[in-house]
Formats: C-alpha cells, structure tokens, sequence
C-alpha cells in the first residue's frame, strides 16, 4: 500500500539535495528529495514518446529546474540527478539497448542529453533497480541490508540490491528478474521478449488476462464471466474485484499467478539470499489493506515456503513495497546519491 504523499519544507531539508526522474512509456515522474530520502517537490507529465527522445529529454531537463523553483532552491543546489529508464539499457554508455514501447529510442545517447539540458551530472539505471534501491533506501525494506523487488505490472521488472550495490551485471542486464524461467517444458507460455517459460509470461497482468481469457472461452463461469458478458474490459483489476466478491474463478487465477510468482521467488532466494522480497506495481490486489491483496500474499508465502530451504523460510521477509509508484523516482534519486559516494 503506498503512504500518502508528503512534501517536506526545504528549510527542514537536510543537504545534499538530489532529483531523481523515473522514465516510463507513459508518464515521466520525478521528484526533488534531500539526504535522507525526503520528497521536497514533485512533479509528472505525459511521456509522448511520438515527439522523440531529444524532445524527452528537454522535458526532464525542465523537469529538474521546475523541481528546484517549486522548491525554492537554485538549480546549482542539486547536486546530482538520477534516471531511471525502462530497459534493456547499455549503462556505461547511457543508452536504451531496445526501448520495446518507445519507438525509435534505441541507442539514444538519453543519460548525456538529460545532462546537457539540467547542467548537471545525472546517473543512469534500470527503473526497476531504481525502485527496487528506492525500497532499500526509504522504503518497505530500510531495515534490511539486502532486498529482491518484483514490480507487478504489464509486465514483471526486477532489482536487487545488497549492500548498497544495485546489481546491474556485466552487461547492464543484471536483476532481470521477470526472465528467470519457471517452466522449462518445449509448450511453455510465450514472454513478450519471444523467449518461453520466463516468470513474466506467467505472473504479470499481461499474463493474467491471457489465462484468464482462456478459462473463459473454455467454459468459465460465474460473476468474472458475468461481468466480460455486461461489456466489462477484463484487467487485472476486474478480476481482482471479482475473486473478493467470491468468484471461484477470479480467485483460482489469482493463486495460480502467485504459485508462479513463488517459483520464480525461490530460484531468486536461492541464488541472492536476500534479507526481503517485495512485491510492488500495480498487480497487488489492494496490498495489506485489502482482504484479497493479503490473501494473495499469504499464497506467495505458503508457496515460497513449500520449496525453499527451513532457514530460509524461516528468515527471508516477503511482503508488499510501500511506496507505490514514487519508488522509481525515489530510488534513481538515490542511486545518483549513492554515485556521489553517499552511504
């Protein structure tokens, strides 16, 4: 569940001061925050990636100066800002390898082009790293030294991060969380990377419409079958709404999607051994707030401890992410805080 948004009066800030910007194929969101992970200003805008990346990263650029003027800080009292990008991403160089919804982005020198419009020196990361340290920093996961985030959304993103160090690997596809295989059979489900068996063909909102359409047009019934019959669009959400009102149907779909997500949870405990796994985005079910979000955890849980180790059942933390769709912003923040030699 995410908290509410608090912007803290600059005059309780405590310097250094960084921006973080979290790039997204629909909306640019980026926020203004001080040492110690405090939002002083906020701000998002449409992403309109028809109009090209130059024009992107003008906005960003103009982004940053209206963080500072809302604020009421110079821009030279940033001292770094950070980016965070949907990816693959080529990070030494600061370029998206394959931007997939942002046509004819890729190769984009974006990292140097935000530079050269704020006038300041901007780190680049993955925006599900970005979120995943935004977690670790100030987020579900402060009291941990290690921490595997999984963003529930259109598709499955990934950060991990021990120790301070965001694992972005030795070809910046490090933390690719969602294309770890849990199903290795020849009929394995298709992942929108043209690869089979991936975590994210199995436990992302794209996936859960997909099976859900089939158990449909197989013959499902009752009240998420009601509701596609009325003109209702199927969404993540819908079936969502219908597992808490009790449809068996809805709520099969919603524990198969976690028995896959847990899955693809103990192969990542297995290999990290983190202190916590958090789930965020947008496919948690109303999180702890809400009687079907806990269900849904507690499935996760049972799962994850069916297949993993006694100790690790017994110490690794699994629960929900705490700051929403700010975590992005949040965490590239501090990633360029990190860069500067913060601890």
């Amino acid at each position: 569940m995410t908290a509410p948004r608090t912007l803290l009066p600059v005059e309780q800030a405590v310097g250094p001061l960084y921006a973080g910007v979290d790039l997204g194929g629909t909306n640019i969101k980026a926020t203004l925050v001080d040492d110690r992970g405090r939002m002083l200003s906020f701000h998002t805008e449409r992403t309109c990636p028809e109009r090209g990346p130059e024009d992107a990263a003008a906005r960003m650029g103009r982004s940053v100066q209206l963080l500072a003027e809302q604020a009421g800080v110079a821009i030279t009292g940033i001292a770094a800002v950070g980016l965070g990008s949907p990816g693959p991403l080529d990070i030494p160089r600061g370029t998206i390898v394959r931007a997939g919804n942002l046509v004819g982005w890729d190769g984009f020198p974006l990292r140097d082009r935000l530079s050269t419009h704020c006038g300041l020196p901007v780190t680049f990361a993955n925006d599900a790293n970005a979120a995943a340290y935004g977690e670790f920093w100030v987020g579900a996961a402060r009291d941990h030294d290690s921490l595997v985030l999984l963003t529930l959304g259109t598709g499955v993103g990934g950060g991990i991060i021990i120790g301070d160090i965001n694992v972005e690997g030795a070809h910046s596809h490090g933390s690719e969380c969602g294309h770890i295989i849990v199903d290795q059979a020849d009929t394995a489900r298709m992942c929108p990377c043209g690869l089979r068996g991936h975590l994210e063909a199995y436990a992302s909102a794209k996936s859960l419409v997909a099976r859900a359409v089939e158990a449909l047009a197989g013959g499902g019934t009752g009240g998420l079958a009601e509701a596609v019959a009325a003109g209702e669009q199927l969404t993540p959400i819908v079936i969502g709404r219908e597992a808490a009102r009790g449809d068996p149907l809805a709520m099969h779909l919603l524990m198969e999607t976690a028995r896959w997500l847990a899955v693809g949870i103990v192969s990542l405990m297995h290999a990290v051994d983190p202190e916590a796994v958090m789930l965020g985005g947008g496919m948690t079910f109303g999180g702890t707030a809400a009687p079907v979000g806990r269900e849904f955890l507690a499935r996760v849980v049972t799962e994850v401890h069916r297949r993993t180790f006694p100790v690790l059942a017994a110490s690794t933390v699994i629960g929900y992410a705490s700051l929403g769709g700010d975590a992005g912003a949040i965490g590239a923040a501090g990633l360029a805080r990190l860069a500067a030699g913060r601890r």
